[in-house]
């Protein structure tokens, strides 16, 4: 099985200007799900310090499937994972690494 990282972004708005819609895209497909997600940490750290106005938010899933394994969003320090035995979202605090 190979997990992908996928970026979601949605462009700040613009007074005047139409929604521009939110763009996907395929980061990277690992072999291990920890891969994927040591790259989508590091990606969400770097975006969530350059000062964008624009909304994203990055999961892990498996190739064509719609449940993520792990979702972070640039505005908040929390990344979420899905307990796989109760389908639930479990909020993860931020912690810098060592």
């Amino acid at each position: 099985m190979s997990f992908e990282l996928v970026e979601f972004c949605e462009p700040a708005s613009v007074p005047g200007k139409p929604f521009a819609g939110t763009s996907e895209t395929v980061l990277g497909t690992y072999e291990a799900e920890g891969d994927a997600v040591r790259h989508g940490r590091s990606v969400w750290r770097q975006r969530r310090t350059a000062g964008t106005h624009d909304v994203m938010w990055w999961i892990v899933r498996v190739p064509g499937e719609t449940l993520a394994h792990w979702i972070a969003d640039a505005s908040s320090d929390v990344e979420q994972i899905v307990d796989l035995n109760t389908h639930e979202l479990i909020s993860v605090p931020y912690r810098s690494p060592e």
